[in-house]
């Protein structure tokens, strides 16, 4: 789950990550408001989308008077942001913060991710603030520094010392550094996130160290221990599809392909996925409908897959286990007397009543185009997809 910048500083500020002041705001008039408040003359004004690249976009203005800060809400409210995270697609500006301008005398980029690798989080630092971090790593990759947590004993104090030095930083600025690395972990750890970025930080002309920008992603698997964090999550800045899965206990990811996917457990879907590809086709979905694959479950998910217009045929591949192929039967006959379905739909079943699974897909009367192997199911979904199977097979596959 990601959150706004916003949000960001506000959860960081409460591990003693300072930033500038800063007010969102819903309308030009409130940005202007907001302004006028802070004092000041010189502000930011930062469309609030969950994608990077926000500044080269046009999302993030300079503005030296409340004239300038209502003309740029004008051009951002109501408006789809694309940059190079978001897809030609973009993402549409709702809201917007406003912050206070300082005067920068230093940038660095700061970052803890999930190293799965080394099952470590990993610290990732740079004098090179204000860029992507792929950027940096593309054109200044000696300027990187990397360390990572021993998850035991946590971040140790002078680890972030060895960092601070690492980047050169002034001796009289330790501390403050020291406090941000300190507060950007314990942050990390206590709320269960799986990325912490402070691009830029920065160091001011008055001897400050303040996060000019914020990210945070969570565990989505976490959320319930943490409601004030769930409660952040902005559904407008989501795939509307994998909005819909998320909120009827479903996990969707959407893709380009045209070939839908209804599977049981993630790593089934991987396979099915790249199966798919190795047949020659595209999937369009990775959803995994988790281990209790009802009836009411699977028409859920069918209901989801065809909410997408790229879909022209339909995959469903389950190996029962804790599952009953009869359950997931049952589920793909209804879903297909309820759902309106013109797409071609291949079924394979393997595992606990598989039989009695068959016996109900056979008896549907239904066109369902079932196959006994994983391999042999992908093959027919993209010859279905290409048109490339005819009637008679169509019928066969339902006798």
């Amino acid at each position: 789950m990601d959150i706004h910048e916003y949000q960001a500083k506000e959860l960081l500020s409460k591990f003693g990550i300072a930033a500038p002041p800063g007010a969102l705001a819903y309308s030009p008039e409130q940005a202007a408001y907001h302004a006028r408040e802070m004092g000041g003359d010189t502000w930011v004004v930062k469309a609030q989308i969950h994608a990077g690249g926000r500044g080269k976009a046009g999302g993030v203005k300079v503005c030296r008077s409340e004239n300038e800060i209502q003309d740029a809400c004008e051009d951002m409210f109501g408006r789809k942001l694309v940059t190079h995270q978001t897809g030609p697609e973009g993402k549409g500006i709702y809201r917007v913060y406003v912050e206070g301008g300082v005067q920068i005398e230093r940038e660095f980029y700061l970052g803890f991710v999930l190293d799965r690798s080394s099952q470590r989080v990993m610290i990732v630092a740079s004098g090179e603030g204000g860029m992507e971090i792929e950027e940096i790593s593309a054109q200044k990759p000696d300027s990187i520094v990397r360390a990572t947590v021993e998850p035991a004993v946590g971040l140790q104090q002078f680890q972030a010392r060895e960092i601070a030095f690492a980047l050169g930083l002034d001796p009289a600025l330790t501390a403050q550094m020291v406090r941000t690395l300190m507060g950007c972990y314990r942050a990390f750890t206590e709320l269960d996130a799986t990325m912490v970025e402070i691009n830029p930080l920065v160091v001011t002309a008055d001897h400050r160290i303040l996060a000019l920008d914020a990210k945070m992603t969570f565990d989505d698997n976490a959320m319930f221990r943490h409601p004030q964090v769930s409660e952040l999550r902005d559904k407008s800045q989501e795939d509307p599809r994998e909005s819909r899965a998320a909120d009827r206990g479903l996990s969707y990811v959407g893709l380009e392909g045209n070939i839908g996917c209804i599977v049981n457990g993630a790593g089934l879907a991987m396979a099915t996925m790249d199966t798919i590809k190795l047949a020659g086709g595209d999937p369009a979905n990775f959803l995994d409908i988790g281990g209790g694959a009802t009836p009411e479950r699977v028409t859920k998910a069918f209901r989801l897959v065809m909410s997408d217009s790229n879909v022209q045929a339909v995959l469903v591949n389950i190996f029962a286990g804790i599952n009953r192929c009869d359950w997931v039967a049952e589920g793909v006959v209804a879903a297909l007397k309820e759902v309106q379905i013109d797409v071609p739909v291949i079924v394979r079943l393997a595992g606990t009543n598989v039989e009695e699974g068959q016996k109900i897909l056979a008896k549907s009367g239904l066109p369902i185009i079932r196959a006994s192997t994983l391999m042999e199911a992908a093959e027919r979904a993209v010859g279905a997809w290409q048109n490339d199977l005819t009637q008679d097979t169509h019928v066969r596959a339902v006798k």
